[in-house]
């Protein structure tokens, strides 16, 4: 499961009841009841319609348009950031990765190309058997690819990764997804989000005057001191970073190492 911040220029979607009650425990009684919704609406995107669409938009297809070759572009740009912080650091081969929200392992297949021992997992049981489909044409077999839900990945690894997939989590569970990605990480956690300024939040006001919420899930924009505060608050600190920026795609990346 990934994407970019297209999905900010097509509707958010909202539970009508939820704006009816007011008090603290029908508050918390909502976020627990957004917790689910946008699980549930992410899986089940990805399974269908969402499939479809970013599976040709993460692939050498030509059946994209210009919106769609846009975010393919900006996404390879991040993805290739990150391999070349590998490259540079050359102490990959041999070393665990966990891919949270791989997709269809843009990210997981060349690392495991590079020598990586990874364990790779999406939500969408769609983009999990897709990767999975990817790596073994291409002989890989030092990546293990399956379906899962972030918060239920266990393990250890010395490095853990999380591309464009915090699109998907609002602000208050942000610190709590990146402390069970920090708890998965021996070494090294890299993370990227949809950065919260005021120029996208004005192009996703935009995007929600314009119906057709069947073309999107609902989208996150989270500011840089929050997500830097969750890695500090987990023990880790930022050591590297980098901003892609396309016509249709913003993504804020970091790499934060053990403190």
């Amino acid at each position: 499961m990934r994407s970019s911040l297209i999905v900010l220029l097509l509707p958010s979607l909202a539970t009508a009841f939820q704006a009816a009650f007011v008090g603290h425990n029908i508050a918390l009684s909502r976020s627990v009841l957004n917790v689910v919704d946008d699980k549930t609406e992410v899986r089940e995107y990805f399974n269908t319609e969402g499939f479809n669409r970013w599976n040709k938009i993460y692939s050498e297809s030509d059946e994209v348009n210009s919106v769609q070759l846009d975010i393919r572009t900006g996404h390879d740009q991040t993805i290739q950031k990150i391999l070349n912080w590998v490259k540079d650091d050359g102490d990959i081969s041999g070393k665990s990765v966990c891919d949270c929200g791989c997709g269809v392992g843009s990210l997981a297949i060349p690392l495991a190309q590079m020598g990586a021992d990874v364990s790779a997992s999406d939500i969408s049981d769609a983009m999990s058997s897709e990767a999975a489909r990817r790596a073994e044409s291409l002989g890989i077999s030092n990546a293990n690819f399956y379906t899962s839900d972030l918060e239920s990945v266990e393990g250890k690894y010395d490095t853990v990764s999380c591309v464009d997939v915090a699109i998907h989590y609002p602000t208050e569970q942000m610190a709590g997804m990146i402390g069970h990605l920090c708890e998965l990480s021996d070494r090294r956690v890299i993370f990227s989000f949809a950065p919260k300024t005021w120029w996208f939040v004005a192009l996703k006001k935009i995007g929600e005057l314009f119906p057709g919420p069947s073309k999107t899930t609902r989208a996150y924009l989270h500011e840089e001191e929050v997500v830097k505060k969750a890695l500090e608050d987990s023990g880790f600190k930022i050591a590297r970073e980098e901003f892609t920026g396309t016509n249709f795609y913003f993504s804020k990346l970091f790499e934060a190492v053990k403190a």
